[in-house]
């Protein structure tokens, strides 16, 4: 697909990084010359100099024959006037980066206005990920499948864990009462696994499971891992997602606040979210911590501007006792690090946003657009990825049972849901039309169930 990205910057050139792998045809817009010379230096994409607004820049970057836009610039009324201004000229669908929260009671209206198709807030998205985060303080990270009756969660094996040394297919026998969920993934070191029965687990893993929400709430408790609830939260930064972040765990009735190092900022949160606490000062100073009760806290969540603020932050709260440390971090390479120290909670604008965009983008691309990929999630850095489809009622290998299907090598049909109810399926289960199915894939590229499932019965 021919795809045009207006706004190369962090999250502008993580997308374009995704798209290119994908083999899509990419256009990157900028007005800096020199974000555009790094990019072309990483990037086999075109490169135009100019206002994603301006006409003739969106004709150069050819906008009259693209298949999609996508607007991530810093200013969302020029990602809503890069978007009608592109479609005015035969785009194909249009993408916009909208943030700011007072766009979102006309967003309907600005959206038909303004054609906009798809629009994508990641602050607010980051924010929903961050509050279901706090359901289970001992996991690294959450994602829901099928309008949130499914969650896809990971967790590091300690020493003593009662799942250590034993083969995923022994479980069932030697711990009867455990609720059975979906051992999706396995991150060893740097290898990432899609686990079969014989695979043995080890100290130090990080494991990803899969289930419907009592089944693994009951499955955590019953290893002994706390789902106790979380009920007070300080948050370190008051930008867009600690107020998204904010107005949720209020609704949640949690105790909640915020510091604010910029006075005119600290006043208007203030003003709006009048049921949180919201203090004026360096949230990275310790002292200040201390003396606001950081340790009396249950979790701690990092959202300053500055990767090594948050990350030293988190730490000095980790260190002190806190129950549940989140940071934010843009940069890749700090992954491994922060896992490393105990930082295993970390969430990624630049990942938020890569993934809703690949989706949206797969969902395009694919030669039947029923049959693609409803949701996407990119784990371990990107080399395992969980989607969501809907299956087909002419789909070749419904109505056969899972054990007989040509599934590749490296995939795990994780997940069936089937008139709300969620089944982790066993060899004789089948799909049938209708099914929502979730499914662990190690690699990219994949658009339908048939990317997965070669044909029918093998």
């Amino acid at each position: 697909m021919r795809i045009i990205i207006i706004g190369d910057g962090k999250v502008g050139h993580t997308i374009a990084e995704h798209l290119i792998a994908e083999e899509h045809e990419v256009t990157m817009v900028d007005r800096s010359e020199a974000a555009l010379m790094r990019s072309q230096d990483t990037l086999d994409a075109m490169m135009v100099k100019g206002n994603g607004v301006n006409v003739d820049t969106l004709m150069e970057a050819g906008a009259q024959r693209a298949d999609i836009v996508i607007a991530v610039t810093v200013s969302d009324e020029i990602n809503m006037l890069a978007c009608l201004t592109a479609k005015r000229l035969g785009t194909g669908y249009a993408i916009a980066r909208i943030r700011d929260p007072e766009y979102n009671k006309s967003l309907s209206f600005l959206m038909r206005e303004l054609l906009v198709d798809y629009v994508i807030n990641p602050e607010r998205i980051a924010a929903q990920a961050i509050s279901r985060m706090l359901r289970y303080p001992f996991a690294g990270n959450i994602e829901t499948f099928a309008r949130g009756r499914v969650e896809l969660m990971d967790f590091t094996l300690g020493k003593d864990d009662v799942l250590v040394g034993h083969a995923l297919k022994d479980l069932g026998s030697l711990r009867p009462a455990l609720p059975r969920v979906l051992f999706c993934a396995i991150q060893r070191g740097e290898d990432a696994i899609i686990p079969k029965g014989d695979l043995v687990l080890k100290e130090g893993d990080r494991v990803y499971v899969a289930g419907d929400i009592p089944t693994i709430t009951q499955f955590f408790r019953q290893v002994g891992k706390n789902t106790s609830n979380i009920r007070s939260v300080l948050i370190l930064g008051g930008g867009r997602i600690a107020y998204y972040l904010a107005s949720l765990l209020l609704q949640m009735h949690m105790k909640v606040t915020i510091i604010e190092i910029d006075e005119e900022r600290a006043a208007e949160l203030a003003e709006m979210l009048p049921q949180a606490n919201v203090i004026l000062g360096d949230g990275t100073d310790q002292e200040l911590l201390v003396s606001e009760g950081l340790v009396n806290f249950d979790a701690f969540i990092t959202l300053s501007g500055l990767d090594e603020e948050n990350i030293m932050s988190g730490l000095y709260a980790k260190h002190a006792g806190v129950r549940k440390v989140i940071v934010k971090n843009s940069r890749d390479n700090y992954l491994d690090l922060l896992s490393a120290i105990g930082l295993e909670s970390v969430i990624s604008l630049r990942h938020v946003t890569g993934n809703v965009i690949l989706r949206t983008v797969r969902t395009r691309s694919a030669a039947d657009a029923a049959a693609a990929v409803e949701r996407l999630y990119r784990l371990m850095d990107g080399e395992v990825e969980a989607m969501e489809f809907i299956v087909q009622k002419d789909d070749p290998f419904i109505n056969i049972p899972l054990k007989n299907l040509a599934v590749r090598q490296d995939a795990l049909i994780a997940v069936l849901v089937r008139d709300g109810q969620v089944r982790v399926p066993f060899g004789e289960d089948c799909m049938q039309a209708g099914d929502r199915a979730v499914v662990v894939v190690k690699g990219g590229g994949v658009e339908t169930l048939s990317d997965v499932i070669k044909g029918g019965a093998r």
